[in-house]
């Protein structure tokens, strides 16, 4: 490998996956720029402050590394319109750790017990595979893929030391997480209520939410459907408690069921 080449040639020969040494050329707030073995022309390397430790959050990059210091880590992403390499040290630091998430894929079924329940999700700390250097697990779940149903607390969900089984969504490089969904386990209540009723169908609902475009109905356990602003009314109203409240019992319409966007579409049944 040539060190005269171009930026767009040497990363032509650089992928995903690659573990790259180079020298630290410069440490900024975002990061630390990378001389890249191989291509002496430019500090085409980067590794994040996030991709940097999974042991360190707390600390910058420059309370670890200097300018001149020799770094190993892997692509993770080969931005050519940017002509930078993103690289995560943290993979290297964590070479277990890191080929386990990596060899995760999307609708995997994992198992393991909830660590702790915080206010931004889940940690589930696995049956298998290694631990996490950081985290009270390497199972992670955020709070809408708890459950299919509305809930306002967690706890009326899951709990901390419960065995759960979840399934995957994706690999975190940032936070060397496995991304989890547990209501992925569970049947999906608007797939069953899609397949039960259908538009011009009339139900009995109750309002749960007003929000400046309409008001928000509970028509089944698990399923709310909105109902626009000029649905609410026969004669035009400004806001939507000029026509209900929470708590109001209605009768509604089904106007469309979007399975895609898994949305329900009201109108006041007149």
């Amino acid at each position: 490998m040539e060190d005269d080449q171009s930026p767009t040639a040497f990363m032509a020969t650089v992928s995903v996956g690659d573990t790259l040494t180079g020298t630290v050329a410069e440490i900024t707030p975002s990061g630390v720029a990378v001389l890249l073995d191989g291509f002496a022309g430019d500090p085409v390397g980067f590794i994040g402050c996030l991709d940097f430790s999974w042991r360190s959050f707390q600390r910058s990059p420059g309370a670890i590394v200097q300018v001149g210091d020799r770094v190993s880590a892997e692509v993770i992403t080969v931005d050519h319109l940017r002509r930078q390499v993103l690289l995560s040290r943290s993979a290297t630091e964590n070479p277990q750790l890191w080929a386990f998430l990596k060899a995760l894929h999307r609708g995997q079924r994992l198992s393991g017990t909830v660590a702790t329940i915080e206010r931004f999700g889940v940690f589930v700390d696995l049956d298998d595979g290694p631990k996490h250097p950081t985290f009270p697990g390497v199972g992670f779940i955020t709070m809408p893929e708890l459950s299919w149903l509305t809930f306002e607390d967690p706890s009326e969900v899951i709990a901390a030391g419960q065995h759960v089984t979840c399934e995957v969504l994706a690999f975190d490089t940032t936070n060397g997480e496995a991304r989890l969904s547990l209501r992925a386990t569970q049947p999906d209540p608007f797939l069953d209520f899609a397949h039960t009723f259908q538009v011009g169908q009339i139900l009995h609902g109750s309002v749960t939410k007003l929000v400046p475009f309409g008001a928000f109905v509970r028509v089944k356990d698990g399923i709310e459907g909105l109902i626009h602003l000029s649905e609410l009314s026969t004669t035009p109203i400004e806001t939507p408690d000029q026509a209900v409240q929470i708590g109001d019992e209605v009768i509604v319409t089904i106007t469309e069921i979007d399975l895609l966007r898994r949305r329900l579409a009201l109108s006041c049944h007149r």
